[in-house]
């Protein structure tokens, strides 16, 4: 046993030697691949060979860890040295390299952030002009009744394609193509599609928008290449930018391939590069140069089957923290600037409060005592209820910064209390807001021969902003209106009752048939148009509604209506079901729309659906709408109920769907049943 004592330190010197020896030698081996054959360094433990480096390096640091106690560790001034180094020095380290890798990883990310938004934003560019102009074909088409692929492009839409062309260079429409790239991504002609696609060796922002028009389908394919011009136009916060068009490299050994950080090979099948961009000089010490790589979504159509999908997007770019702190703050202007140099001084002062702890550790411990102290009588204070109570804040210190912290909190639970009255006070007030607008809806359904009514509005906050009425024009015609008002709340409820004295007032023009005299027969059109042109005048640029009228002739058994921009209502007759399709836009954004009314018959026993989208856009655990499909399910499934049980039908099936308490949008649904009259006997 003392033999193998004494034989100890030559047994851990051969150790130390052999496991020194095997790093070095592991290290070199390492470096001299990664030098010539790009093997990426991440493989370190996929090897036995890496695994006994992993057990060398722990068997080293607890090696010096124990030569460390025995040989530095003796004296109590190094003991007292290692732990300020330890409890100050070592964290501060940390703390200094974690906040820089954090802070590259943040401007890593904001650059990649900036330049995947600067290219959806040219995405979204290019798909608005692909639908902005297959929708205008097809209301051409359907005015003129021209097929669409006969029309030109529309005089009023040349001034939006060149001040697309201005941004997106390059950019080019075609109409009449586009159904085999849907067919090929796998995208419904309802959606559409837009992206970046590769098609052979072009790379393109690409959309596809296809409408219904007389005469057959509109599509409209806009196509623009990302060419090195195009590029220029992104955000010149990130310098030179490099978009590079990988695909897996064949088997073997390909010339030119690179590793990807999974191991995986590629090969470089395109590269576009700007022209014009100098790499951003750096503004200071710390503005040190970004140079990272992001990837972008690329739909791959492939030269043949084998290849398609195979390729992948990456952009590189080079910028500096400086640049992208002018984005970031840029929308606060000179604050920006001021917010980052207290920024920088705060840090500062927290880097001196630091050292200054290495000296003053003695006299802290009279400090802490005195901080709990103070800190516990206040909290006898406030368990009395005396929020008044202040601790007493005589160091700048992080304890100092405990009593800053708890005299703010009590601060703060005053205004909290303040704020909770205010509170309550507002609730108040949208209850009595709700009380007012509850009025504003029919109290009473009108009693009109051969007409069986209900309508059921269920707001998703206190009050609501869609609205419904039904107004008697004379003996025997009903005004049926539902409008949605844009946005939620009180500003919404506002609108509303706008609209709705409006509305009246248009209807109510050429009398009321009080008298028992049947007032000429209003036209939906025109009264919508006046409600449009009252609506833009008279309220702000982005606040619209969708509106609905229509006017039912109990005599003629004629329904008269015109839909700006809301959802198609249901008529239901016997075993048909017809959506009221026809429609034009919504009403408050432009003051010289021109709509139309449309006149149709209707059956006996028919029954008419209106309703709002909120209705239609619950969504159950799978992110699956409603849908209108649905509601038309249930209006065929209970076209012999009654108007109520069809209304409270399709809220409760609504309901089930979307499975959560909380309502996103307002909800409302009107059932007219329009039967034969009744005749009195006399």
């Amino acid at each position: 046993m003392d033999r193998l004592r004494a034989l100890r330190p030559a047994i851990s010197r051969a150790v130390m030697a052999l496991l020194l020896t095997l790093l070095v030698r592991y290290a070199v081996l390492r470096l001299v691949r990664w030098i010539f054959f790009r093997q990426p360094l991440l493989t370190l433990l996929r090897s036995a060979t890496g695994f006994l480096v992993v057990w060398a390096l722990s068997y080293l640091v607890v090696y010096a860890v124990a030569w460390a106690r025995k040989r530095l560790l003796w004296s109590l001034r190094n003991q007292m040295a290692a732990a300020y180094v330890f409890i100050a020095v070592v964290p501060l380290i940390l703390l200094l390299t974690m906040g820089g890798l954090a802070a590259y990883l943040l401007y890593w990310q904001l650059g990649s952030y900036v330049l995947y938004t600067e290219m959806q934003t040219r995405v979204q560019r290019v798909s608005t002009v692909a639908g902005g102009l297959a929708t205008t074909l097809a209301i051409e088409a359907a005015a003129t009744g021209r097929p669409a692929s006969t029309l030109p492009i529309p005089t009023q839409t040349q001034g939006f394609l060149e001040g697309a062309k201005a941004d997106i260079p390059g950019l080019q429409v075609q109409i009449g193509t586009g159904l085999e790239l849907l067919a090929q991504t796998g995208s419904s002609e309802a959606a559409g599609f837009r992206g970046i696609v590769l098609s052979g060796k072009t790379v393109a922002l690409q959309a596809v928008a296809v409408r219904d028009a007389p005469g057959g389908k509109v599509i409209v394919s806009v196509f623009a290449p990302i060419t090195p011009e195009l590029l220029e136009t992104l955000a010149p916060e990130l310098g030179p930018i490099h978009f590079n068009i990988l695909r897996p490299a064949p088997s073997g050994s390909t010339p030119g391939a690179v590793t990807s950080l999974t191991g995986q090979r590629l090969v470089l099948v395109q590269q576009i590069v700007t022209q014009h961009r100098a790499e951003p000089p750096a503004a200071g010490l710390f503005d040190r140069r970004i140079n990272e790589i992001t990837a972008l979504h690329l739909v791959d159509l492939g030269d043949d089957r084998a290849t398609k999908g195979e390729a992948q997007l990456y952009a590189s770019f080079v910028t500096r923290p400086s640049l992208l702190n002018r984005r970031l703050f840029g929308p606060l202007g000179n604050l920006g600037s001021t917010a980052v140099r207290l920024l920088l001084i705060v840090g500062g002062i927290f880097l001196v409060l630091e050292f200054a702890a290495l000296a003053t550790g003695i006299v802290l411990t009279r400090a802490i005592t005195v901080s709990v102290d103070n800190l516990y009588l206040a909290t006898q204070h406030v368990q009395s209820g005396d929020l008044s109570f202040r601790v007493p804040v005589r160091r700048r210190d992080e304890l100092g910064a405990l009593g800053d912290s708890f005299n703010s909190m009590m601060h703060s639970i005053g205004t909290l209390m303040d704020e909770q009255r205010e509170r309550q006070q507002l609730e108040n007030e949208l209850s009595i807001a709700r009380e007012v607008q509850t009025q504003l809806f029919p109290r009473e359904l009108p009693d009109l021969p051969g007409v069986e009514l209900e309508a059921v509005c269920r707001p998703a906050r206190m009050v609501s902003g869609d609205y419904y009425d039904f107004i008697r024009i004379g003996p025997t015609r009903l005004a049926i209106a539902l409008a949605d008002i844009s946005g939620k709340g009180i500003s919404a409820a506002l609108l509303m009752a706008s609209l709705q004295a409006a509305l009246r007032t248009e209807l109510f023009r050429d009398g009321d048939g009080a008298a028992g005299t049947e007032p000429p027969l209003p036209n939906t059109a025109e009264i919508v148009g006046h409600l449009n042109r009252h609506l833009f005048l008279n309220t702000s640029e982005e606040r619209y509604a969708t509106l609905f009228l229509s006017i039912y002739d109990t005599r003629t058994r004629r329904l008269s209506y015109t839909n700006a921009g809301h959802l198609p209502p249901f008529y239901v007759a016997g075993e048909c079901l017809q959506k009221l399709q026809t429609g034009d836009t919504v009403i408050g954004l432009f003051s010289d729309v021109q709509f139309r009314q449309v006149t149709v018959s209707v059956a006996p026993e028919g029954l008419l659906v209106i309703y709002s989208d909120g209705l239609t856009e619950p969504e159950n655990a799978s992110g699956e709408p409603f849908g209108a499909d649905r509601l038309a399910e249930i209006a065929m499934r209970l076209r012999g109920a009654s108007s109520r049980d069809v209304a409270q039908a399709m809220l409760t099936a609504a309901e089930e769907w979307g499975g959560s308490a909380e309502q996103a949008d307002d909800m409302t649904v009107v059932v007219a049943r329009l039967s034969r009259p009744r005749l009195e006997s006399t």
